[in-house]
């Protein structure tokens, strides 16, 4: 039966013809997270959600999947209220959750992944034949491709998302949440996610799409929902808008979303990399003779899937985890092996991936965290004891040049957001003028503001000649700032693309260790 236009669920599906938020009030101690937020979706539609960390859009989603409870407001589905006390309700409705984070074993096969957790229709034996053979059904309904017998740990990231999806249609979900979905993948993998997304949309399913990558909710979605401090700021059909617009409702100002980059004169070749290999935590080769160089001027993208050896890179220039074979050096001289404080002292300047666990002691005040690298050195200590005068006003100086937004000095960096925790590590870092740079994922989490704050201090360095490593996983990043882009896939340096003859479809093939 058509549903709208569309071709309808498969049998056994529940229905969803709309499914609408009204008035949803959200407070946690001190926080307002969701105040009086209207919010609907409808059957074959793709609404996307939008808005800052911290917008309410987390907390909205978690009420309707029945992970929070509201303070106020209702929910109803087909124009019914209804009360959604767990994710088990949601389930039994027909809404299902996407996490960001995958929720699979990796040791199991794909059938066993979808089955775990649901009762087994031969009591206390397996009938996973049955449910291989109700997976293949819906592979074929929906054009997922996908081997029922297949281990998780083998699968691509972006059939391991196939699963995820498998898991709810399985379930009977008729309403998608999706959140960040597109994170993690290539831009093959996205082309293939958004043509199964739209065949679901068209077979009657309703989903709601949360990004902060502008692009895609131009083209993904019918209709945009923008939240701001946990207020809905506008629904419109995405088709009425443009990025620079989406992007000012979030923010609440203008947002230079194109990145001008100067033509800049490289210099000196001042970060090489010979042949680095290095071991990962399981002990197994993480690095596998990694060749790289970066000039002065210069910001060279490293591109790659999470988890391709990024992380052990990073640690590896900064003195971090050893090198099990290869040379490091900086400005020509080899630093292999020795230790973070003394590559540092030599020039180098690190933007850790994990801002909270490697770049800051979240219980330290903000003036400490900013003299961190610098303490026992004066004008900060003389003899053993500080100088907190000297202290108070360097941090003070520091917080104006870039912008902290903080109560005090005094405030324990755990106390901030993220974003302003990563303007203090740039504070930090760039405050000591580096002549080489490692950013390790320097906007992960950050909202549409914050991002635009640290691109434009990384063009800044660029501007004043310091060589920058950039490391991410954000394609639109990579291609935004970078000179220069390499690729790196299981370890190895699959090849390096000037930014003028860099698209997305070429990077997504070296990112598949094509």
């Amino acid at each position: 039966m058509a549903i709208n236009g569309v071709k309808g669920l498969p049998s056994g599906r529940p229905r969803i013809d709309s499914v609408e938020m009204r008035g949803i009030v959200k407070r946690f101690p001190g926080v307002l997270a969701n105040d009086r937020v209207d919010f609907d979706v409808r059957t074959g539609e793709i609404h996307a959600l939008l808005g800052e960390n911290g917008a309410g859009k987390s907390t909205l989603m978690k009420i309707l999947y029945g992970l929070y409870q509201p303070n106020e407001g209702e929910i109803r589905l087909n124009g019914r209220p209804v009360t959604i006390n767990s994710p088990a309700d949601s389930i039994r409705l027909g809404i299902g959750m996407i996490h960001q984070h995958f929720m699979l074993v990796p040791t199991l096969t794909v059938a066993e992944n979808v089955a775990l957790g649901l009762p087994s229709s031969r009591g206390p034996l397996t009938d996973l034949d049955q449910v291989a053979r109700r997976i293949d059904e819906l592979a074929r309904i929906y054009g997922l491709q996908m081997d029922p017998d297949a281990t998780v740990w083998q699968l691509s990231v972006g059939q391991q998302q196939r699963v995820e999806i498998m898991k709810a249609l399985y379930r009977g979900a008729a309403l998608l949440i999706l959140d960040e979905p597109t994170a993690v993948l290539t831009p093959q993998e996205v082309e293939e996610f958004f043509t199964t997304l739209q065949q679901m949309a068209e077979r009657g399913h309703a989903l709601i799409f949360i990004s902060h990558k502008l692009a895609e909710v131009l083209r993904i979605s019918q209709r945009v929902t923008v939240l701001r401090d946990g207020r809905v700021v506008h629904t419109l059909p995405t088709g009425e808008t443009t990025k620079e617009e989406l992007a000012q409702m979030m923010v609440g100002r203008p947002v230079t979303l194109q990145r001008e980059r100067p033509a800049v004169e490289l210099g000196e070749l001042l970060l090489q990399l010979e042949e680095v290999w290095a071991q990962s935590d399981r002990e197994t080769p993480a690095l596998r003779g990694v060749s790289l160089a970066v000039r002065a001027g210069e910001i060279v993208g490293l591109a790659g899937v999470s988890g391709n050896g990024q992380v052990e890179l990073a640690q590896v220039i900064a003195g971090l985890r050893p090198a099990s074979g290869g040379r490091v050096l900086l400005e020509g001289e080899e630093i292999t092996g020795r230790p973070p404080g003394q590559i540092m002292e030599q020039g180098l300047a690190y933007i850790p991936e994990e801002r909270m666990k490697d770049g800051m002691i979240r219980n330290f005040s903000v003036a400490e965290n900013l003299i961190l690298r610098e303490h026992g050195r004066p004008p900060y200590a003389r003899s053993g004891f500080f100088n907190f005068r000297a202290i108070s006003r360097r941090s003070a100086e520091l917080i104006r040049s870039f912008n902290v937004k903080t109560p005090s000095q005094e405030t324990p960096v755990k106390n901030l957001s993220g974003g302003n925790i990563q303007k203090l590590i740039l504070a930090r870092e760039l405050s000591r003028q580096p002549r080489v740079l490692v950013a390790a994922q320097p906007t992960r989490g950050l909202d549409i503001g914050a991002t635009e704050y640290v691109h434009l201090r990384l063009l800044q360095q660029r501007q004043e000649g310091t060589a920058t490593l950039l490391i991410s996983e954000d394609l639109d990043e990579i291609l935004a700032l970078s000179d220069r882009i390499a690729v790196i896939y299981e370890g190895r340096i699959m090849g390096e693309v000037a930014r003028e003859e860099a698209t997305a479809e070429k990077l997504g093939l070296l990112m598949a260790g094509i």
